[in-house]
């Protein structure tokens, strides 16, 4: 007798699992840095400031870059798996592959060179002369995906609860798919040689969320 564990749809239903957990973990660490710990390096001293990025920012980091990690390799499996196309899933996976590229490819590799300047200095050193330019990239990068994870979780959500916005790929003219994807790029691009302009504020990057995930979403619906 086949273990039921070992069936398609239960397959499916752990990789759903792992997808919840490691995002979870993801997106919560994500928000942390980017509500609690930035907010709280506005008013820290150096010396607590230095302390932390010693010793915290790397273990946070380490969850950071894993959690995205598993979840986007769980959610690509189940894509594949489900075979799902749908435009919902198809725009919330889109910015969430943009948002995991974003963690490994700026975000990690500057932080690094952040954290080895802090430990310099620490110990008596100077700091390293691309720490400052470092730090600005990867808070852009994680600003952006911050930015990114409120129409993400939107659009992920959708395909189950929205079936509207499950029209195929294939029926979705040209033109339509540009404009939305587009709108992703330009933002996605910015997220690397931008600036962080409305999203430099708590306030200003979950209301400029919330907007984007209204546009997106029109847009989608008008297809």
């Amino acid at each position: 007798m086949e273990l039921a564990l070992f069936s398609q749809n239960s397959l499916a239903f752990l990789l759903r699992w792992i997808h919840l957990l490691a995002g979870i973990t993801w997106i919560g660490l994500l928000y942390y840095f980017n509500f609690v710990q930035g907010e709280y390096f506005k008013e820290a001293d150096g010396g607590a400031k230095s302390d932390v990025i010693q010793k915290l920012v790397p273990r946070a980091l380490w969850w950071f870059r894993w959690g995205a990690m598993f979840t986007f390799l769980s959610g690509a499996l189940l894509i594949y798996l489900k075979q799902l196309s749908g435009m919902g899933i198809l725009v919330g996976a889109v910015l969430g592959t943009i948002m995991f590229l974003n963690v490994w490819a700026i975000i990690w590799p500057n932080q690094k060179i952040v954290i080895a300047s802090a430990k310099q200095v620490a110990g008596g050193g100077e700091a390293l002369p691309g720490a400052a330019e470092a730090l600005g990239k990867a808070g852009l990068a994680s600003r952006t995906n911050t930015l990114f994870s409120i129409p993400m979780l939107f659009f992920m959500a959708s395909s189950i609860h929205l079936a509207q916005l499950q029209t195929s790929v294939h029926d979705t003219g040209f033109a339509s798919l540009a404009v939305v994807f587009g709108l992703i790029g330009v933002l996605a691009l910015n997220g690397i040689v931008g600036k962080t302009g409305p999203f430099t504020t708590v306030k200003g990057v979950i209301g400029s969320g919330f907007l984007l995930t209204l546009v997106l979403y029109i847009l989608v619906e008008m297809l």
